[in-house]
């Protein structure tokens, strides 16, 4: 599975300059490329409505947040999406190349795996978080 350089490229500015919230990716012809790109602006209900509900979808999320301390911090969470809808082609692509697609990103501190929105509520993201 091919990773379009644009994937690492994006990733890069969101680590780095914090241009973006988020990045969705998919899957598309045999390699990764850059689904959707949120601006820094955006929530995190924004970021959850753009993963369709029966297709799988790569997500980074850059979430910001207040430590016991009062201390300012971020984690840049990947976000693995297959809902139960997905057809189970696509849920095995995204799965084997999963952890190869990844490793391209240095700089995630968090993984999560998500089925369902419950999953990846912004309860849960904080807590992961803390």
């Amino acid at each position: 599975m091919a990773v379009e350089d644009d994937c690492k490229l994006k990733f890069l500015e969101l680590k780095a300059k914090r241009n973006y919230r988020f990045i969705v990716f998919k899957v598309e012809s045999q390699q990764v490329v850059v689904d959707k790109l949120g601006s820094p602006q955006e929530s995190y209900d924004n970021f959850t409505a753009c993963l369709p509900a029966d297709e799988c979808r790569y997500a980074v999320y850059d979430f910001d947040f207040t430590t016991d301390e009062n201390c300012q911090k971020s984690k840049i969470f990947f976000i693995a999406w297959a809902p139960d809808a997905a057809r189970v082609r696509n849920k095995m692509v995204y799965a084997s190349s999963k952890d190869r697609f990844k490793r391209e990103l240095d700089g995630i501190q968090v993984e999560l795996q998500a089925t369902d929105p419950s999953e990846i509520s912004i309860d849960i993201i904080k807590g992961r978080a803390l």
